[in-house]
């Protein structure tokens, strides 16, 4: 990948974060963290809806051709985000339920944000 390439790459992921913050908080959401880390690990928006802790992954396309942006969050990133969001939730000592979000975020041919949110798009019970 070129480095012009990269930066594009980095700026609709950004775009599409801010996209899916957005989203969110029109359906009610409390945004607590964005970009929150944890060593080599980050959770793109850690949110509250409820009596939940939402954690969420943002995927952000400018195309569908290889398949839809939610399909890139394969097992390993699942794993990741899980042993952050334990962390997260040691550190916050909460005891609220969690759920683990992902927000879809597609540029049509006019760079309009198509977002799309799947609720409980994968559980903490992975091996």
């Amino acid at each position: 990948m070129m480095e012009s390439e990269k930066n594009n790459s980095h700026k609709k992921g950004k775009e599409g974060e801010e996209a899916a913050v957005q989203f969110l908080k029109s359906q009610g959401y409390t945004i607590l963290e964005i970009n929150w880390r944890f060593k080599k690990y980050e959770i793109d928006v850690i949110a509250k809806y409820d009596n939940l802790i939402v954690f969420v992954e943002v995927k952000a396309r400018s195309s569908n051709a290889f398949g839809e942006p939610e399909w890139f969050v394969n097992k390993t990133k699942q794993k990741f985000l899980i042993t952050a969001a334990n962390h997260y939730i040691q550190q916050q000592e909460t005891e609220m339920e969690s759920r683990f979000d992902i927000v879809s975020v597609l540029y049509d041919n006019n760079n309009k944000a198509i977002v799309k949110h799947l609720e409980d798009a994968f559980y903490a019970s992975l091996k």
